[in-house]
Parts: C-alpha cells; structure tokens; sequence
C-alpha cells in the first residue's frame, strides 16, 4: 500500500479519544506527548477528548466517533483501554485519510482502516505513553512520520526461515475479536506481529487456539512477536506465557521470530506501519521494512 505524504512542520494533527476516558492522573502524560509533537514542529487542534467521559468511556459513542470526523495529516489516539471496536458498529462512520498513530485497544481502528484499503496505520505509542518511551523509539517515529529510514528491529529466532508479505500489527486480545468480522484485514501471505498484556498464559492458549481453529495463523507467510508483558504469575504453576507462544506457533511451518521491542511497558513500543512490504529474517533475527514494493 501507498503511505500518506510525510509529514512537515506545521501540519495539523487532531487527537482522537476513540477508548476509555482518561482521569486526571493521565493529564501530565497526554501533555507531555503532545509537546513532543509539537517540537516536532506539528500544529495540535483544540479538542475536549481529555474531558470526556461516559461511564468507563471516554464519551459516549457519537462523542468519540466525532473524534474522526475532519481532516488532519495525523490522528493521534490519546490511550487504549477499551471502546473502539464499539465505533465499528456505525455503517457511516468517518474513515479519514492520513495518518493514524496508536497501539493497544486502537487495534480496533488500525485494522479496520487497513481491511478498508486506507494506508497511513501505524502501531506505536500513544500519546499518553510517547512521551515515556525511550529516545530510540521517539526518534524512531518522528522519523517515521517524516519519511525517514528505519533500521530494522531485531529478536531472537524461534522457527528459522525467511518470508516476506504486507506488515500487520496488532494487540493479540483486540485482533482475535476481529476475526471473522468484515474489519480483519486480509491474513493470507501476511507478516503478522503480536503482543499484549496482563493476559494469563492459559488466556493466552485459549487466543491462540482460537486463530489455530479459524486457520488464522495457518494463512500467515511470517509471524512475529513482541513483548508480553505482566503474563507471568511467578506463584501459579504450569506454563509460562513464553512456553504457550512457543508451543502454539512451532507447527505452523513459518518463520517465527520473538522478543521483538514491541508492546506495553517502559522498554520501547517501536513504530510499525500497516501494509506496507516486511521482509522477516528469522533465521538472521531481524524484521525490516520494504516500503518500496
């Protein structure tokens, strides 16, 4: 897929609170990322998206549907949590052009525009996370959305082999409620990267199963994964959450490359575009993009 321009100083981002409502203790937070953004030289539209709240959600779902109404170079989403996958519901919902920056929950909105055919999704933080992230994956997505190079991330190999297909990226939990719905994008051939957290690794069988049931995962050309932060009990017994990933991709006859700086937490969430051509070396540990394909 064709990415959206780059951006320059001076575009317009517009901030979209499509999940859960914020709490003032998250304002410090969505502040700092959206100075980040604005020492990029980026223009951030009015909005009352840290305000909102309807229940658990940051509006009701008219309020945080109009988040995506307009036209902006970058939407930025403020948090995940849950509540997009509710917008998917409205057959009339805006589906604006340019980029969309976000992880976690915002699953929901990255793959349903990719399965709509619009470029520009990229997993990556969140403005209330950018901020924390480490120099390395700041600077990985100012020069990302600035039509820069990117080095390739790299990990350690679990079934050796190389593949090469369209990227997707994807919070295992929010994906697995997509499937079967018409906002999965096309799997088959596909580069898939996971993560997730605070999912128990028998949570984490029962996700995997479930892609195993549907042939989801036998479609894939290449898997990745990420980090998987808080699985792990150290005080309940049975498997750990790295030996159910192991276990539930080891069949599957592709490359399988792990430990990938992708995820929750305070060890970098690397910028990943959807669509675009990934070339997965698992045997040399590494993941590297091929926009020009």
């Amino acid at each position: 897929m064709n990415l959206p321009p780059p951006l320059r100083a001076g575009q317009r981002v517009k901030l979209v609170a499509a999940s859960s409502a914020l709490g003032q203790a998250s304002w410090p937070r969505l502040e700092a990322g959206m100075a980040l953004l604005q020492g990029w030289g980026l223009v951030l539209e009015p909005s009352d998206a840290r305000t909102r709240a309807w229940g658990y959600l940051a509006g009701d779902d008219s309020q945080r549907s109009a988040d995506l109404d307009g036209t902006a170079e970058l939407w930025a989403c403020l948090r995940g949590g849950w509540g997009a996958a509710r917008l998917l519901e409205d057959p009339a919902l805006a589906w604006p052009a340019g980029w969309m920056l976000g992880f976690s929950d915002v699953t929901s909105l990255l793959w349903a525009r990719q399965a709509r055919g619009l470029a520009g999704g990229i997993h990556g933080p969140l403005l209330t996370t950018l901020a924390a992230e480490p120099p390395w994956s700041q600077e990985r997505l100012r020069r990302m959305l600035f039509g820069e190079s990117l080095e390739p991330l790299r990990g350690v190999c679990w079934q050796r082999g190389i593949a090469e297909g369209p990227l997707l990226v994807a919070n295992l939990t929010v994906a697995t409620h997509l499937l079967g719905t018409p906002h999965c994008p096309p799997l088959r051939g596909a580069i898939l990267v996971l993560e997730d957290v605070g999912e128990a690794p028998y949570r984490l069988d029962r996700l995997l199963t479930h892609w195993r049931l549907c042939g989801a995962l036998q479609q894939l050309a290449g898997l990745a994964l990420g980090r998987f932060d808080d699985c792990d009990d150290p005080e309940a017994a049975g498997f750990s959450a790295a030996e159910v990933l192991a276990e539930r991709t080891a069949d599957l006859g592709i490359p399988v490359l792990a430990e990938l700086p992708i995820g929750h937490g305070e060890a970098g969430n690397a910028a990943l575009p959807l669509g675009v051509w990934a070339r997965l070396d698992a045997t040399g540990g590494c993941l590297s993009l091929q926009p020009g394909r």
